[in-house]
């Protein structure tokens, strides 16, 4: 199948629809089990999603991205795939991702994938074949399977560990129960890894790309995309590597691997884009994966997990500009993800930055100074050169949710922790809709959501917050029709505008002013200008502390 389902500008209701839209857009994760359930059991669905595109057109996204939706047996929330070439009956089916990919388009939205390359599921065709056939089998080729160390083969590989603690090695038992081989996983043990040194590791996925992109998909997004590639030799992780030479993160052969991926991405038009989800320190080895031929974009975590400093922040804003010019490549802004502590409840807390080693339960917060500096974070993110990406709630206000108990908690970062981590259930919770007890409107009928909803939500549901002018539903949609509308937040880079230490502030073309205060109190504002947009409401045409105003300068 081979179908052209790029907008025109008849479907994409007046929006831009060049080619190089994904350099400004603003694009809307969607986390499918927590968005919307549709047939009423508790866990969201594609129909769900489809209901509402109203919501998404509105709130003035120019494209989705979906965490997997494939099958799988929920390892790792989806992350484990099962089969690239269906759609987890949790969600529906592949006519259902078909038509919702259809439905969106037809309101200007367009959608972008999660492909997880570096590893499948233990459910997976191939590893249950690898499993069967046994050591030295051509199957067990396409992962990563190795005798033990020890006398007996008792003892793990190598010390590789996972990225959700302990071992990155799992021992397989024969049938007649006989301890065998290990295999290696770099997240849970239910995600063995990929040997991406194997043909048809190499061919499956140049395949799945274009399974995909037939059935008009715009982009996709590259999970863990800096881990693909290993050592075969499988040394020990040292204190020092130099670059490229780490055993398995940011190893030389990716770049092929992506500019392959990038020539099957170009043959459908220079609108289907690829994207990396790439944690890397070195600014110069992250620009690599950008260069033109390799990938479109990549996130820009160093913003993200940055604290609440004015200092902090701009300094990550100027690497990130200087890097991202040096190939080409637009930024990207992300304020949060499924991943990691929501805004509202990071930014209300003496640390303000995100690693997930410092993630804790019953760490204080101050919500409402939380609430106060996400909005100005938004509409500072927002306003930067670049695409803007936003997590589902995160247009809400909605917190973290740190009181799921024990039992009900879904992600192996808190079981392989010891319990020490809280995991990422917290920024997971099903969105509130509408009414004023769970399940808030999410499912159709009352029936209890797969993760616990708070009993203190009514407030933050979409219809509560879309009846209030004051609310951050509010606040994103009016940023968010500006930066679509407004010529001088599209291309084009920034200029500062010196206003103190303690306030970040710049020009985007000849009209357009962001600032930004951090200080203790109340700032001046460039004049003369009008307030065009504040997180909060000035103090005598002063911007008070922990906040954001957009300003049209006067000329």
């Amino acid at each position: 199948m081979s179908t052209d389902l790029r907008p025109t500008a008849a479907t994409a209701g007046g929006r831009a629809t060049s080619s190089d839209w994904w350099r400004t857009a603003a694009i809307y994760q969607v986390y499918p089990r927590s968005f919307a359930d549709a047939n009423g059991d508790g866990t969201g669905d594609l129909a769900g999603v489809r209901s509402r595109l109203p919501y998404l057109a509105e709130l003035g996204v120019d494209a989705i991205w979906f965490t997997p939706w494939y099958p799988s047996p929920m390892a790792d929330g989806g992350y484990d795939v099962a089969d690239y070439r269906s759609i987890d009956p949790l969600f529906g089916d592949l006519a259902e991702a078909e038509g919702l990919i259809r439905d969106a388009l037809a309101v200007g939205i367009r959608t972008i994938i999660d492909v997880v390359p570096n590893h499948v599921s233990d459910r997976h065709a191939w590893f249950q074949a690898a499993l069967e056939a046994g050591p030295g089998s051509p199957e067990r080729e396409r992962f990563w399977f190795r005798d033990g160390s020890g006398e007996h083969g008792e003892l793990v590989p190598n010390g590789w560990e996972s990225e959700f603690g302990g071992p990155a090695w799992s021992r397989v038992t024969a049938p007649d129960g006989t301890p065998e081989q290990w295999y290696l996983h770099l997240f849970a043990p239910g995600q063995p890894d990929l040997n991406w040194g194997h043909h048809d590791v190499v061919r499956e996925h140049e395949q799945i790309l274009r399974f995909w992109f037939d059935r008009g998909v715009a982009g996709i997004r590259i999970d863990s995309a800096a881990l693909l590639a290993k050592d075969a030799s499988l040394p020990d992780v040292l204190a020092d590597h130099d670059p490229g030479e780490h055993p398995y993160v940011d190893r030389e052969e990716l770049q092929d691997i992506y500019r392959g991926w990038r020539r099957i991405a170009d043959t459908y038009g220079p609108d289907r884009i690829l994207i990396g989800e790439i944690w890397l320190p070195d600014a110069e080895r992250f620009a690599r994966y950008l260069r033109p031929g390799v990938l479109h974009s990549a996130f820009n975590f160093g913003f993200m997990t940055s604290p609440w400093d004015a200092a902090a922040l701009r300094r990550s804003i100027e690497e990130t500009l200087d890097v991202h010019d040096s190939v080409g490549a637009p930024a990207t802004w992300v304020l949060s993800n499924h991943d990691v502590t929501r805004p509202v409840t990071r930014y209300g807390r003496a640390d303000t930055s995100f690693a997930f080693e410092t993630k804790r339960f019953d760490t204080p917060t101050d919500l409402a100074l939380g609430h106060r500096r996400a909005r100005a974070a938004a509409l500072l993110a927002m306003a930067l050169p670049g695409a803007y990406y936003l997590y589902q709630g995160e247009e809400l206000g909605l917190p973290e949710v740190e009181d799921i108990p024990a039992e009900r908690i879904d992600d192996p970062m808190h079981a392989r922790s010891g319990g020490v981590d809280p995991g990422r259930d917290g920024c997971r919770v099903p969105l509130p809709w509408s009414g004023d007890a769970p399940p808030y409107g999410f499912s159709p009928v009352p029936v209890e959501p797969w993760l616990p909803q708070p009993g203190t939500w009514a407030g933050l549901t979409a219809a509560a917050e879309a009846a209030d002018p004051g609310s951050m539903l509010a606040l994103y949609r009016a940023a968010l029709r500006i930066r679509r509308d407004d010529p001088d937040l599209g291309y084009g880079g920034l200029t500062w505008i010196d206003l103190g230490p303690d306030v970040i502030a710049f020009r985007r073309g000849d009209d357009f002013a962001s600032v930004t205060n951090f200080s203790g109190g109340p700032v001046d504002l460039p004049t003369p200008a009008q307030t065009w947009l504040a997180s909060v409401p000035l103090e005598g045409g002063r911007l008070p502390t922990d906040a954001t105003a957009w300003l049209r300068l006067d000329s």
